[in-house]
């Protein structure tokens, strides 16, 4: 039996499996190196990618050396495979989380041409690798038992047909199959009603998870450009979200760096408004309205109207609505590849972030488009937070990206409250519902005003991070994707060819860069901001440079991990940075992609048609 790895797997060399409550990474050798259990903001169970000793990693593996490892899906499903390549024989682990409710992670080692050795390593490590548990053998598997702090007892159950041993603190086992023979290992938590896993359970709950994502995919309409990386981001996507709550997590892990070996390492287990609105979004226009209600529900169970300067509404939430997630340092992992401090929870789930009504309001107006006229006790919620925002949308925050800095008025916030307002008004038009429409007209022409006087920089030629300064930031991308500007306006294309010419480098965007007016108040310089670079590739296609757009896309795809995946950020090298996987990163993927997809597709005799043009062309590829 080998000894455990030393070092932490690439973050961008994992698949990821889930039940809708939860989700574990998967490396190419067959570990499962991340597992938050029960839910997906708990503790950790496995952690090795964040301390590769005293993490606890569940591993099931072809042990034969020198055998290629290739990892896919099993087509518009989450339920993974990892291959095992070798001149002697062909090894198959099936990984996938049933939807039963059931909590269990299933196992499954094939040998497709054989023989295969398979091993099997279960090494759980539970609350953030702070316990080593009891493990006991069983007929036919094993039980592990800890206790957490207060005393509550916590159980889990192994059921494998490999035989086990105990070894080091951890559960081992070895086992030669035949060409088409199977083994398998389940983990399932104890819970009252539900029978000892088995060879028939695995087949049956490999039936059951295969029809249920079949279905879900059948029901989206997707473009045919790039169809089969969009299926991937929306399943991602789909995996964040809980089917107990509503609620959408932002990624699914935390502590992993946007800078290796720096300070830039945050918890992205919550429940955004923003991230959860923009997948919304990027849902809805794939045909999937199910989890806007559920969210729409899940959100307006926590607003509390407010007279003050606080809107009654967090910018972020636990997944079980908890509004207290107070930020801690977990000393005990050794982080990513010394990547310290490993935090849990996150500072600025109290911060003033004005932009989310926007996010928000934008993605309930599409819902409501599809849907119809809104229920009046969440339209009496929504409507009180609008007039609230047309009092207050002049606050300085934090804006977008969270700043740790001073608060300032933001060109994101000062967006996203103009989005509000207008989304407002048009459901209210179109729905007939009750609004005070003169102020809210009034306020919403204000704030364009206000954007187009004060956040004009003519000097810069573009729009600017914030009120009277100089610097850039690509969230002025959303311009022109958001309605408030016509992508042909010169003041638009002025800007965009300033975003090109200080935060793009090649087909990757910076958010911003650090100066003395603008500091994050984080030390460090973080990669490249995947969003930011789809962003960049939907506002070239909406403008009408769509042959650039169309290859730059193609880079990022590039980028891509081998499963179509996407952490927070990218270097240059092709690293991922970041948690992983991350909402934002293919939210604006599908986006980017239906744009292109429409660009490519339209008919050139429509004026609307926007061409193919290019900003320039420097590197003579046209």
């Amino acid at each position: 039996m080998p000894s455990p790895v030393t070092t932490s797997t690439p973050i961008g060399q994992h698949g990821v499996i889930g039940d809708l409550n939860t989700l574990a990474l998967v490396t190419p050798d067959g570990r499962i190196d991340f597992l938050c259990h029960p839910d997906i903001d708990s503790p950790t169970l496995f952690a090795s990618l964040l301390d590769p000793e005293k993490g606890g990693e569940f591993r099931f593996w072809a042990t034969a050396e020198g055998m290629g490892r290739r990892q896919i899906y099993l087509p518009d499903t989450n339920i993974l495979l990892s291959r095992f390549l070798g001149e002697d024989g062909i090894g198959e682990v099936s990984d996938f989380m049933p939807l039963d409710g059931s909590g269990r992670i299933v196992r499954r080692a094939k040998a497709v041409m054989g023989p295969v050795s398979f091993a099997l390593r279960l090494d759980p490590r539970p609350e953030y690798a702070s316990i080593r548990p009891t493990l006991t053998r069983t007929d036919d598997g094993a039980r592990i038992d800890w206790s957490r702090d207060g005393g509550a007892a916590q159980t889990l159950y192994l059921h494998t047909s490999v035989p086990l041993r105990i070894e080091d603190g951890a559960l081992v086992g070895e086992v030669t199959l035949r060409e088409g023979e199977t083994a398998y290992a389940v983990l399932c938590p104890a819970r009252e009603g539900w029978d000892s896993a088995g060879a028939d359970y695995v087949r049956t709950a490999f039936r059951a998870t295969r029809a249920y994502w079949h279905a879900w995919v059948a029901r989206g309409r997707y473009p045919t450009f790039s169809r089969e990386l969009v299926v991937r981001s929306a399943l991602t996507l789909k995996l964040l979200t809980s089917a107990r709550h509503g609620s959408i997590a932002a990624a699914a892990t935390f502590g992993l760096p946007e800078v290796v070996g720096g300070e830039r390492n945050w918890d992205y287990r919550f429940c955004w408004v923003r991230d959860s609105a923009f997948t919304l979004y990027a849902l809805s226009r794939l045909n999937y309205y199910d989890e806007a209600e559920a969210f729409t529900h899940f959100l307006m169970e926590r607003v509390e109207l407010s007279d003050g300067d606080r809107s009654g509404l967090q910018i972020m939430y636990g997944m079980d609505g908890r509004s207290e997630l107070t930020e801690t340092e977990l000393p005990q992992f050794s982080g990513y590849r010394g990547s310290r401090p490993v935090r849990v929870g996150n500072g600025a789930f109290d911060q003033r972030q004005m932009d989310i009504f926007g996010e928000f309001m934008d993605a309930f107006y599409i819902a409501t488009r599809a849907r119809g006229k809104p229920g009046y006790a969440v339209w009496a919620k929504l409507s009180g937070l609008i007039d609230w925002l047309c009092a207050n949308w002049h606050l300085p925050d934090r804006g977008i990206w969270e700043s740790r800095g001073d608060d300032k008025e933001y060109l994101s916030s000062r967006l996203m409250c103009w989005v509000a307002i207008d989304r407002a008004i048009r459901i209210a038009i179109r729905e007939s519902m009750p609004a005070d429409l003169a102020l809210w007209h009034g306020q919403r022409d204000t704030i364009q005003k206000t954007i187009v006087e004060e956040f004009w920089n003519p000097k810069v030629g573009a729009f600017t991070q914030f009120k009277g300064g100089d610097t850039l930031d690509a969230v002025v991308l959303l311009m022109p994707l958001v309605r408030f500007i016509n992508p042909r306006d010169p003041m638009w294309v002025s800007t965009l060819k300033a975003v090109r010419e200080t935060l793009v480098h090649d087909c990757l965007v910076r958010r911003y860069i650090n100066g003395p007016d603008n500091h994050d108040g984080l030390e460090g310089e973080e990669g490249f901001f995947t969003i930011c670079s789809f962003w960049y590739v939907e506002a070239l296609a909406r403008t009408g440079f769509v042959a650039e757009a169309r290859l730059l896309f193609e880079k990022l795809h590039a980028y891509a991990n081998h499963l179509g995946l996407y952490a927070e950020e990218l270097s240059t090298d092709g690293q991922h940075l970041g948690n992983f996987p991350q909402g934002l990163t293919h939210l604006s993927l599908i986006s980017a992609a239906i744009w292109l997809d429409r660009a490519l597709t339209a008919d050139p005799a429509d004026p609307a048609h926007p061409g193919f043009r290019m900003i320039e062309d420097p590197d003579g590829i046209f």
